[in-house]
């Protein structure tokens, strides 16, 4: 019988077999190595995408906070304007509040028995120091004042002799005076005059 050594050809396919398989590790090794390096590139790609977007954000951030600021600086001048405005107002208001004062001032005085020296005005009251011959003389004064529509109160707060020039011995007084509450016509049409 004929013997056949079938040893030689089982380690040629054993080897053939190895060969196979490290080609297909290596080939698998290369392909995953050039999977990791295009999805490396893809990544990179994405990031320089995304820099240049953030950049840009940055960029138009920068000039609409600079816009910002300007429109916050004009809104804050523009408060202040406001209120320079509302002390005009207030001001004209006082002003044509003083003026007819000083024109009733000049109507309730007693002619040629007394004057005045000095008025202060508040909101709420007037202060008013002045010489008379007499005391006769400061309360008919006080009640000219009380009739006029400017005051709701007035008291004397001091009266005393005084000596002035020549020896001449006068009344120094001081009343206050305080003052009636503002009609609601008054009030709204000095509103709509500050519209």
């Amino acid at each position: 019988m004929i013997r056949i050594n079938l040893l030689p050809f089982r380690v040629a396919r054993k080897k053939e077999n190895i060969r196979r398989q490290v080609s297909i590790f290596l080939l698998l090794i290369l392909l995953t190595l050039a999977a990791l390096f295009y999805y490396t590139q893809l990544i990179t790609k994405q990031i320089q995408a995304v820099t240049a977007q953030t950049q840009q954000v940055n960029s138009q951030i920068a000039k609409f906070q600079e816009k910002a600021a300007r429109v916050q600086k004009i809104k804050a001048d523009l408060k202040r304007l406001d209120e320079k405005l509302d002390v005009v107002y207030s001001l004209e208001a006082q002003r044509d509040k003083q003026l007819i004062l000083f024109d009733m001032m000049t109507e309730l005085i007693v002619p040629e028995r007394m004057w005045l020296e000095q008025i202060k005005t508040t909101a709420i009251s007037v202060s008013i120091k002045g010489i008379a011959f007499d005391n006769p003389t400061i309360a008919d004064f006080m009640k000219n004042l009380e009739r006029s529509s400017l005051f709701s109160k007035v008291d004397l707060k001091t009266a005393q002799m005084k000596k002035f020039n020549n020896d001449l011995m006068l009344k120094s007084f001081e009343l206050l005076c305080q003052k009636a509450q503002p009609k609601k016509e008054n009030t709204d049409a000095v509103a709509k005059g500050k519209k």
